[in-house]
């Protein structure tokens, strides 16, 4: 990871979890850790993936409860081929009954490892999903998928991305 790296998520963790303090940055959000299953197509290859998807959403504007800032994360992984993903964005979402559905645009970065050679080309990430308010207090499931878009090599990078996993809401 370089450094550059390494300082940008340190600073938005600083700002994602501030320590305890009378005026709270962010008052409400949530945690997402999930499983993910991609489909990737270049210009002349198609290559399936799987592993995992994990965001933090909050809601820092009281006047815009349906609006959140999302930093997600997701790791994805073949036979010689592993793939990194750190988009952040907003996401607008709408509660009816038990139902959460929401919808994202997200823009970040993308590092591909294969046969030893490292890429690291932007990233613009559009998708929605829903979420399903469990049983247990603060818990729903989500079912999330994504259109990931990259240009690497003088080719564009459409992938394809479905997850499902835990959310837990504070």
């Amino acid at each position: 990871m370089s450094k550059t790296v390494a300082v940008v998520l340190a600073l938005l963790s600083l700002m994602l979890f501030p320590t305890i303090s009378k005026a709270q940055l962010i008052p409400t959000g949530n945690l997402y850790a999930g499983v993910a299953y991609a489909d990737s197509v270049d210009v002349v290859n198609r290559l399936t993936f799987r592993g995992w998807d994990g965001s933090v959403e909050a809601f820092p504007l009281h006047r815009f409860a349906n609006l959140g800032i999302v930093l997600d994360g997701s790791g994805l992984y073949r036979t010689g081929v592993q793939q990194y993903n750190i988009v952040i964005g907003p996401r607008v979402s709408m509660n009816f009954g038990k139902w959460r559905p929401f919808v994202h645009a997200m823009g970040g970065i993308q590092q591909t490892n294969s046969s030893g050679t490292t890429f690291r080309p932007a990233a613009i990430d559009i998708g929605g999903g829903v979420d399903r308010k469990l049983p247990l207090k603060n818990f729903s499931w989500r079912l999330q998928f994504d259109y990931v878009h990259t240009h690497l090599l003088s080719a564009n990078q459409n992938e394809y991305r479905g997850s499902t996993g835990l959310v837990w809401r504070f």
